[in-house]
């Protein structure tokens, strides 16, 4: 099979490696602890574990797409930021 269609570079291969890789952990761990105690953050609903996943998720891609529409393709900002983001995410939504 040939993907010679798709730029496959070592980023855009770490980018869906880690995709999955975060999905696959997020399965694993819902598995030994099911549930994932849904409750209230910030935004006065319930989220669960894949909830807060799939917003952080979402908001990267926002972050990332502002950054090299307002910064640059230098994106090791942007990923930092991304993850400060997510931490935010998990710890308060």
């Amino acid at each position: 099979m040939s993907f010679s269609w798709m730029a496959w570079t070592l980023p855009t291969a770490v980018f869906f490696i880690t995709i999955f890789a975060l999905i696959a952990a997020m399965g694993i761990w819902e598995f030994f602890s099911p549930g994932g105690g849904p409750r209230l953050g910030i935004l006065r609903f319930e989220t669960t574990r894949g909830d807060r996943l799939f917003v952080s998720l979402l908001g990267s891609a926002f972050i990332h797409l502002a950054w090299l529409g307002l910064g640059g393709p230098s994106l090791w900002w942007a990923l930092a930021l991304s993850v400060v983001y997510a931490i935010g995410v998990f710890r308060f939504v």
